[in-house]
């Protein structure tokens, strides 16, 4: 990260590399003597749980604040959509892989909409709208291809996960992050969204969706933009019109996202909120 200031003080990186430096002894060689920041077992144990999580909130927010990024539009979906044309991987169903297929329409959408959202972006000096993903396959894959394809930069936050997950190929390297914790990527999901973007997807599409849903219904974020696509889809497998008749939730809160089915319409909720210039896309 980019030096700020000169200092007289030695720097923590001179005295890593000095350490490495020392005489291998008996003293040397056992774990009290490691500095304490380059100590992979005392940075990693349970003690140092919270300092991990400041960590890993200082790394992404330092590295964006540096390189201007102010905003972003966030792009939640399945990793299991699969590109038109190919194989879903993951069903497990004749009936599971007839409903991916249908789905893997939306991979072109997420498409669309980032490209419609980076060249936005890209006006701005990609300095605000920027896009920004989980890193992964599927629709995250399908939104980091859209920026690329209108030569706009756009970030990834991946996570470690017991089943193999390696960054898609189209999240600029510059600006790919990798997490361990849930809870600090989605804060950083949200810490600079300017609108969300929701497609098909499973628990975890649904536990982001909620999640910004509840910080907006209860006060703790501002309202923006929240745009479910697939109206068919999310229709059938949450009834939220059913909490409202039940009482657990209010009306309005239905009012809190819009329903499209197309990346032009998705752009277009956006462009009316924040009063934004059209964009054409080259066809």
């Amino acid at each position: 990260m980019a030096k700020k200031y000169q200092t007289p003080l030695r720097s923590s990186k001179q005295d890593i590399e000095e350490s490495r430096r020392v005489p291998r002894t008996p003293q040397t060689e056992a774990p009290a003597y490691r500095l304490a920041f380059s100590d992979e077992d005392f940075m990693t144990s349970e003690e140092m749980r919270g300092v991990r999580f400041q960590l890993e909130y200082l790394k992404p927010e330092l590295w964006l604040q540096e390189r201007g990024v102010n905003s972003t539009v966030v792009l939640f979906g399945g990793a299991r959509i699969a590109e038109p044309g190919t194989e879903p991987k993951a069903a497990k169903t004749a009936i599971a892989r007839e409903n991916l297929i249908k789905s893997s329409r939306y991979y072109n959408e997420a498409r669309r909409f980032a490209q419609y959202v980076s060249l936005m972006s890209k006006a701005l000096d990609h300095k605000e709208y920027m896009v920004v993903t989980g890193g992964g396959p599927g629709v995250m894959e399908a939104g980091n291809r859209g920026a690329s394809e209108v030569n706009s930069p756009s970030i990834g936050f991946n996570i470690v996960l017991p089943h193999e997950q390696a960054p898609n190929r189209y999240v600029s390297p510059e600006y790919c992050f990798n997490f361990h914790y849930f809870a600090t990527r989605k804060i950083h999901f949200l810490l600079r969204a300017k609108a969300v973007a929701i497609f098909p997807g499973g628990f975890g599409t649904m536990d982001e969706f909620f999640e910004t849903l509840t910080l907006i219904q209860t006060g703790r974020m501002e309202h923006i933009p929240i745009i479910l696509f697939g109206g068919k889809f999310w229709g059938r497998v949450i009834n939220l019109e059913a909490l409202a008749e039940e009482g657990t939730i209010s009306p309005e809160d239905i009012d809190l996202f819009s329903i499209v089915d197309t990346a032009e319409e998705g752009w277009a909720v956006i462009q009316k909120y924040y009063d934004l210039p059209d964009i054409t896309l080259d066809e």
